[in-house]
């Protein structure tokens, strides 16, 4: 796990304010004269804007510098603006005592945190403030410790995941709840990082503060301080507005298993399937619509390249080791390997060509950034678009390698898959190309562009993407040579073309299954929390199971037109679905752009599909 960027201070508590509340963390970077006026000068003037600037932006977050002092405040995500107001300026009364001619001083409160120091600090630093320290808590919370520490270990994760990856706007901020059991009904979470961090970043802090956190969690209460990020949770509600985060708790063994303890449904399955209601019609020559069949992903790396170029290398190996093993002498070995390097010398392109296409990287051509590298967009001189994925010079994939992965990527395809169409191994660069989509992903049309949705997503269009979807998944799981599970699975992971036909991409969590074997345990549970399956937020568990789960929301997210995790809703997506399907009014939930123009049976036939898929048991899903 990446370095944290700032230090940490755990504070084990159980009443809203323990001893040492307000928090103050004093530098150790020297102080400065008693008769020195300059520095504080600066403080007193930061005092006077600071809490302003902050509390009327939209991250709740503001930086300031005057003379040799640098200071950062941000304020909860679920704050006011009179609340982060009064909260800072507090803080710049308190901290001239708490931390008397300290150069470097920072203050925690329940609804923010100010800093100032005389080393300026920037959103890549690795390392800042190394200041530390714990009030622990030792009372346990539970008789049963294993259980309460996986719930409330999942509740962080998928909190974490949320502020880092899901969040809206520029605040990066997150708030769930865990329903556990009579002793405590609920435990509630917070994690929130200061909104320069770039969401990789932001992951990698708030990853870092929870294994600060240490386990078991065993405590009523516990959070994690930094000047880059936070995280909490309580037994008690401690936040304003929607909770953003709901994981269901769960039951069956606490340790992980090889196969998952069954939980009970929603409600039984046979009452999502009417008579009246039939299968969806055959996607594919002389197949019919199987989800579990379908429900694998691989295309573009947009973002996290580097991870499946690794998965593909273990596979490599595995493949070699076996034809060592079993067929010692295969006349035909070395003429595969000198096809696979020939797939791969064919698609070798010119650094000079990439870097005029993109305009030398420039940075408005880049279309998204992540962990791994960056994507640019660029035009060839035959005038064809594409994509470059530039790959970080932190890579440690060698140039063998990579040549033996992309021979395997190469093979990979389908009209519902984005292709792969060179790479560049020159002058340090590590370039994969891809072909360009230009109508970028679908939660950009379906979420967010009101106008575009109805001129283009018709339900025809809709019922289209769906099946394509569908037909990409199935090549994937049944017909190509490998056989993967992709663990985030949604609407942004889906690309529309000029014809807005979908192509799957971003393979940056996918997990290669060797043929017959059903599925794998993790211990790090990462993805988009709203799609992914009780069992993997749980216990780790991801299969092909776990990929019909998210599979399912995604179909009801097109039908309706609705986030699952839409915060300014009362109900989450499944439950509103669920509960409409069993009063008979579920169209109602249709999607308004459409103004009524589907067809019924259709859409009844595809929130069947969609319900079955998203049942709490996974034995129960198709």
């Amino acid at each position: 796990m990446a370095v944290m960027f700032v230090a940490i201070v755990a504070l084990l508590v159980v009443a809203p304010r323990a001893a040492g509340y307000p928090w103050p963390v004093c530098g150790s970077t020297g102080s400065f004269a008693a008769n020195d006026s300059t520095y504080l000068a600066s403080i007193n003037s930061m005092a006077a804007t600071l809490p302003r600037n902050a509390s009327t932006s939209p991250g709740l977050y503001a930086t300031a510098h005057a003379g040799q002092v640098w200071a950062l405040a941000l304020c909860r995500g679920d704050a006011n603006a009179t609340s982060c107001s009064g909260c800072l300026s507090q803080g710049f009364q308190d901290l001239p005592s708490a931390c008397a001619y300290s150069k470097e001083a920072t203050m925690y409160y329940d609804t923010c945190f100010l800093h100032y120091s005389n080393l300026q600090l920037s959103a890549s630093d690795d390392t800042a403030f190394s200041s530390a320290f714990k009030l622990p808590y030792s009372a346990n919370a539970t008789d049963e410790p294993a259980r309460f520490d996986r719930v409330v270990a999942a509740l962080l994760n998928a909190t974490a995941d949320y502020a880092a990856y899901n969040s809206s706007g520029s605040r990066l901020y997150a708030s769930g709840v865990v329903s556990l059991d009579q002793e405590f009904p609920e435990m509630y979470s917070w994690a929130q990082c200061t909104p320069d961090l770039t969401r990789a970043r932001c992951g990698d802090c708030l990853a870092s503060t929870i294994q600060a956190m240490g386990r078991p969690l065993y405590s009523v209460g516990a959070r994690v301080l930094g000047i880059r990020c936070g995280i909490r949770y309580e037994s008690r509600p401690f936040l304003d507005g929607p909770v953003m985060v709901r994981v269901a708790a769960g039951s069956g063994d606490p340790s992980p298993a090889p196969a998952p303890s069954p939980t009970p449904a929603p409600a039984p399955a046979p009452a999502l399937v009417p008579s009246a209601v039939t299968p969806l019609p055959a996607v594919g020559e002389g197949r019919k619509y199987s989800v579990p069949g379908m429900v694998l992903i691989i295309g573009l790396a947009a973002l996290a390249a580097a991870n499946l170029i690794a998965i593909f290398f273990i596979w490599r190996r595995r493949q070699r080791s076996a034809v060592q093993v079993k067929q010692p002498s295969d006349p035909n070995r070395y003429s595969r390997e000198a096809e696979d390097n020939e797939s791969v010398d064919s698609m070798l392109m010119d650094v000079s060509t990439l870097r005029a296409a993109t305009g030398d990287f420039a940075e408005n051509n880049k279309l998204g950034e992540g962990g791994f590298g960056a994507v640019y967009k660029g035009t060839l001189p035959d005038g064809e678009e594409i994509a470059v994925k530039r790959l970080s010079k932190g890579s440690t994939q060698g140039v063998d390698e990579l040549k033996n992965e992309l021979a395997l990527v190469a093979k990979l395809k389908h009209k519902n898959l984005v292709r792969l169409l060179g790479v560049c191994l020159e002058q340090q660069e590590r370039l994969l190309v891809y072909e360009f989509v230009p109508n970028r992903s679908l939660d950009q049309i379906l979420f967010i562009d009101i106008e575009k949705k109805r001129e283009k997503l018709d339900w025809g269009q809709r019922l289209r993407i769906i099946r394509g979807i569908a037909r990409g998944l199935q090549y994937l799981h049944e017909d190509s040579q490998l056989k993967v599970v992709h663990r985030d699975l949604k609407a942004s992971n889906v690309l529309l073309d000029v014809d807005m036909n979908p192509k799957i991409s971003d393979f940056g969590l996918a997990r290669l299954f060797e043929r017959g074997q059903t599925q794998g345990i993790t211990n790090r549970v990462i993805g988009t929390y709203g799609y992914m399956a009780p069992e993997y937020i749980m216990r780790g568990n991801y299969s092909v199971k776990s990929d019909v789960f998210s599979f399912g929301v995604m179909v009801l997210e097109i039908v309706t037109g609705r986030k699952n995790n839409d915060t300014t809703q009362s109900d989450d997506l499944l439950t509103m679905i669920w509960e409409h399907w069993t009063s008979g009014t579920v169209l109602e939930r249709m999607d308004q752009s459409m103004d009524n123009s589907f067809s019924e049976s259709d859409v009844m036939r595809c929130i069947q599909v969609g319900l079955l898929c998203v049942q709490e048991n996974p034995v129960d899903r198709p």
